[in-house]
């Protein structure tokens, strides 16, 4: 399981705590690079979901994630999304994975499907 949190979300814009640990380590004893990439495809969703409507969902299509440098295991890090744009059928955020220094650790963009939830 990844240890995210959701910590703030607004309009457009949202922040989960996540912190690496023991469990999230690849075979070279590094974070696995999963940990970034769900931290971050979780807080650019969700930033696309904080514009969307009652009855709309999203669902990701593309998240591109640049490693900048290791994820440190037991540091506090929050991942942040903001959304670029939201329209009826796609939205598009960008987010980062910063100590709380503001030291990043890592980068991505990511597009969501927009669709009609179903009923029931």
């Amino acid at each position: 399981m990844i240890p995210l949190a959701l910590e703030l979300a607004d309009e457009g814009y949202v922040e989960f705590s996540a912190t690496a640990t023991d469990a999230l380590l690849n075979p070279m004893g590094g974070v696995h690079g999963g940990f970034a990439a769900t931290a971050l495809d979780s807080s650019t969703g969700c930033a696309v979901q904080s514009l969307l409507p009652p009855g709309k969902g999203y669902a990701t299509v593309d998240l591109n994630v640049q490693m900048i440098r290791p994820v440190p295991l037991g540091v506090p890090l929050t991942a942040s999304g903001r959304a670029i744009n939201v329209s009826r059928s796609v939205g598009f955020a960008e987010g980062w994975l910063c100590d709380e220094a503001g030291k990043r650790y890592a980068h991505a963009t990511a597009t969501c499907a927009v669709f009609e939830l179903a009923q029931g």
